[in-house]
């Protein structure tokens, strides 16, 4: 029997690595709403095939499978209702990502993140969609002592986690009132492939090694993170979507181990010297506003409730992720 994915933001790191891990099923559909704005098609061709609709020509997937692009903004109420008629699952990942951009302009935030996401939640509820990832954030949680757990009274720092929280706040609504079967996955720091457009601190330092520029740190790079490998969170996802008696809940997804962002760059200095890239130099730069110094999860809910736990080390990750890297530029 085909399963039917609606997911948004699919040309951006974490959907393309889903996609990529759904394609070539014979019993998947999928379906991607995205803008544009980070993702391109010649992004999502290097991993399938896939046809391309417009929001005046859109089909119930019926028993087709492949992959449907469906180019639009989550902002737009109905499109989200055309889109997502007749799926199984909805999977939300596009959002405006990053505490820097929500700082610069926190309307802008809010408005992808809160209202994006509840037109998805409003098109799972219309359209009986049964169930509903979210793609959350440790932001939420704020500045508090880790490790980071489900039960911690939010307190955000950011115009980021404050968005990040009020999706957390629709999903668990949506379960209680509606009964759409919500799962808000909290993401570490995640990297791996595809990551050649994103900003985060591992892809940022990757890019400049190579390209011979120095890295720099925001602050004395004490501040503490998850790092998590990408293909431990698409794992997260996958069970997400089929584990019974989790609607409502919200799982910190992550390695439950603290790094400094030096300790992080002394394993990846290492990984790049094995591919040759030496003498890489490091550079220091004044703290960013809304960046919490310390973070990390404890991840047993999940463990418990998913059967999931991270299992890729931050050694075998990044060695993964730089090889990746130099491969595209060779």
């Amino acid at each position: 029997m085909v399963r039917r994915w609606l997911i948004t933001g699919g040309l951006g790191f974490l959907g393309r690595n889903l996609v990529r891990s759904l394609v070539g099923k014979k019993d998947n559909f999928i379906r991607i709403v995205d803008n544009l704005k980070v993702g391109s098609r010649d992004d999502l061709k290097d991993i399938c095939h896939f046809n391309e609709v417009t929001s005046h020509d859109i089909q119930k997937p019926g028993s087709r499978i492949g992959v449907e692009l469906l180019v639009g903004d989550i902002r737009s109420p109905d499109l989200a209702v055309k889109a997502c008629d007749s799926f199984d699952v909805i999977v939300h990942l596009a959002a405006n990502t990053g505490v820097a951009p929500s700082v610069a302009d926190p309307k802008m935030d809010c408005e992808v993140n809160v209202f994006g996401t509840l037109n998805y939640l409003e098109a799972a509820r219309i359209c009986g969609v049964p169930r509903f990832v979210f793609a959350s954030s440790g932001a939420p949680a704020g500045e508090v002592e880790p490790p980071i757990h489900e039960e911690l009274a939010p307190h955000p720092v950011s115009p980021y986690g404050a968005s990040k929280l009020a999706g957390e706040g629709y999903c668990s609504a949506y379960f209680n009132t509606f009964g759409v079967e919500t799962v808000c996955l909290r993401f570490g720091n995640v990297y791996g492939p595809l990551s050649g457009k994103k900003d985060s601190v591992v892809a940022r330092f990757i890019k400049r090694a190579i390209n011979g520029k120095p890295l720099q740190i925001y602050g004395d790079g004490s501040q503490t993170r998850d790092f998590i490998y990408v293909d431990d969170l698409i794992k997260a996802i996958h069970l997400a979507t089929t584990a019974p008696d989790v609607g409502g809940e919200v799982f910190q997804i992550a390695t439950n181990r603290e790094t400094t962002v030096l300790e992080m760059l002394d394993q990846l200095l290492d990984c790049l010297a094995e591919k040759g890239i030496h003498d890489v130099h490091t550079i220091f730069k004044e703290k960013r506003q809304g960046d919490v110094m310390r973070n990390y999860s404890d991840t047993s809910k999940a463990r418990r409730m998913l059967a999931w736990q991270a299992e890729n080390d931050l050694s075998t990750g990044l060695a993964k992720t730089v090889d990746w890297f130099i491969r595209q530029t060779g």
